[in-house]
């Protein structure tokens, strides 16, 4: 029977059902079919594996998919998991199913909602080391479960809750849509691809893993065959281009739009000016020609993979250091060595930038480090694993103060621990939900006696667990590793270290900046690093003190160039090619 069948049935008999308590009835495809190994979805149908999410909404300018997030804007999403789901079955959500920002269906706020359903598909995993585990593959979208390819979902349509968050009628949903394909994007004159299978990823997941990358090359490019240029690595999330790099003058007929992060209007056409201006800047006549590389390692767990070797992600350092960048560098003709290659990036990027500073020292020869996520786990945002018992609350004599995750430059809660959290479990358990937490833990941690990542802390009651904690401290804990390694690492990573962050950080990054800055200032032999504070700067502060976070967020692959230059000069080794880029 086709998804179309199925819904005519579904409309013919929708007060047929007596809904008992607070449910909603969720009717999956007779001739669904499930995702097999590389994420394509099976020829024939089959038992289905995923997360199951209804979807409440009564912001009717936009579908349900679009509008769950963490913020308070958030609509509602209540989750719960199939496995092995029999297709033309019925699923049945109701109260005990884990809700955000209602913890229950029950909660929900009397009155008129549009309803949507959405499927995020998993597959199986056979592991190298024997686990089986099924989680959602990337499949070209960067981790984004409302618009995966191959995944089902609803189309929109108005119910009224009543009292206890029970519908006032049976509702019954039927999933017939199903997500498209991402086309290609072709590349142009200056922004071209790369993608190869990695061998050392492929064999820890048990099949085929592509890495690649986007690169930006240099005005001349193909006039200049024997030119080899340095390399610019710009750690970022999941992207499919350069946003930032515009070749055309902004489009005069525009509809300008507000930016409520930065509370600009027409914020659009300020990026479109910009990346025109970028455009400018990188053709002009002296300007050096040098390549920026986005990397893309989109994952089961999240947009990007952290660029470091994980027990649960597999060698994801070792697949960009010794397969990917190699790769990129043999074909869009680099210099191919460490004193001619620099990293930077900011929030996640930033991580990422001072891990792969400091994880492999001799392959770049500075990093830009902005905003980063947690840099010391003594202040994992604002929770200390080591010495705190609970990640949600601080204790008091006589009451618990909830611990803020987010807040805004004055200093307002956006949203507490406990939260964002809840927001994560709605979306996905065994921390399968593909956001920042849940990422942060699949990196970090071992993996946990059920397959998945060992959880740092419980997502119902806060408590942290030391075992783990421990193991971060050993292995990700950056302030840690250079305080244990430092006589080692001191001569390769002098003078290599540029740590940029806002006073006033959204989530609170700033405090494990002010702890590595504590270690940087009295190291021996001294680290000679820079460390520098946005002043009521929140996230994501990049070392511009001129400038506002909304146009320098945009300026990443030319603001650290001055420093980058006179680096070069100051290191690179006799005989060194300093001429063939600068034509």
């Amino acid at each position: 029977m086709s998804c179309r069948a199925v819904l005519l049935v579904v409309l013919c008999c929708i007060h047929a059902v007596s809904l008992l308590g607070q449910s909603f009835r969720v009717h999956l495809p007779a001739d669904a079919r499930p995702l097999q190994s590389g994420g394509e979805r099976a020829t024939s149908p089959g038992p289905l594996d995923g997360r199951l999410l209804l979807l409440l909404s009564n912001n009717f300018s936009a579908e349900p998919r679009t509008q769950i997030n963490d913020s308070l804007r958030s609509q509602n999403v209540f989750g719960l998991t199939l496995d092995g789901a029999a297709p033309g079955s019925v699923v049945v959500v109701d109260d005990k199913a884990t809700g955000y920002p209602h913890a229950h269906l029950s909660e929900v706020t009397p009155g008129t909602y549009n309803v949507q359903v959405v499927l995020n598909l998993y597959e199986t995993f056979h592991m190298a080391d024997g686990r089986t585990i099924k989680l959602a593959p990337d499949r070209g979208e960067g981790q984004k479960w409302n618009r995966a390819p191959g995944n089902l979902y609803s189309k929109p349509f108005k119910i009224t809750i009543g009292a206890n968050g029970k519908p006032t009628q049976d509702v019954d949903v039927a999933l017939t849509e199903v997500m498209p394909a991402i086309a290609p994007i072709a590349d142009s004159e200056f922004v071209r691809r790369i993608r190869i299978q990695s061998q050392p990823l492929s064999k820890f997941w048990g099949r085929p893993v592509f890495v690649s990358a986007t690169v930006l090359v240099p005005a001349g490019f193909d006039q200049h065959p024997n030119a080899r240029f340095p390399l610019m690595l710009f750690e970022d999330h999941f992207n499919d281009g350069f946003a930032e790099f515009r070749t055309t003058p902004p489009d005069p007929n525009l509809k300008p739009d507000y930016s409520d992060r930065f509370h600009l209007e027409g914020y659009n056409r300020i990026q479109q000016q910009e990346g025109y201006n970028f455009y400018k800047t990188w053709t002009a006549k002296d300007f050096p020609r040098f390549l920026v590389v986005k990397i893309q390692t989109a994952n089961a767990f999240y947009d990007d993979s952290y660029a470091v070797d994980s027990a649960n992600l597999g060698p994801y350092g070792e697949a960009i250091e010794t397969e990917l960048i190699p790769a990129v560098e043999k074909k869009f003709q680099g210099i191919g060595q460490g004193w001619a290659r620099f990293v930077y990036g900011g929030s996640t990027g930033g991580w990422e930038a001072m891990a792969a500073q400091v994880f492999y020292p001799d392959h770049y020869n500075g990093a830009f480090i902005a905003c980063p996520d947690p840099v010391d786990f003594h202040a994992y945002t604002n929770i200390d694993i080591y010495h705190d018992k609970n990640a949600y609350f601080t204790p008091g004599a006589n009451i618990q103060m909830e611990q803020p995750a987010m807040r805004d430059y004055l200093g307002h809660m956006i949203i507490t621990q406990r939260g964002v959290n809840q927001f994560e479990a709605a979306l996905g358990d065994h921390g399968r939900s593909g956001e920042q937490y849940d990422i942060w833990q699949a990196v970090f941690s071992p993996v946990g006696a059920d397959g998945y990542p060992a959880a740092i802390f419980d997502k119902q009651t806060g408590v942290i667990d030391p075992a783990v904690a421990k193991y971060w401290q050993d292995h990700y804990d950056l302030t840690a590793k250079l305080q244990r390694e430092w006589p080692q690492l001191q001569p390769k990573l002098e003078g290599k270290l540029h740590v940029y962050v806002g006073s006033d950080d959204t989530y609170m990054l700033n405090n494990a900046v002010y702890l590595l800055q504590d270690f940087l200032d009295t190291a021996k032999p001294a680290a000679h690093a820079e460390v520098a504070y946005g002043p009521r700067a929140e996230h994501c502060w990049n070392g511009d003190p001129k400038l506002s976070n909304a146009y320098s967020r945009l300026h990443y692959s030319t603001m650290y160039l001055p420093k980058i230059m006179q680096r070069i000069q100051q290191t690179a080794p006799k005989g060194a090619d300093l001429k063939s880029w600068r034509y």
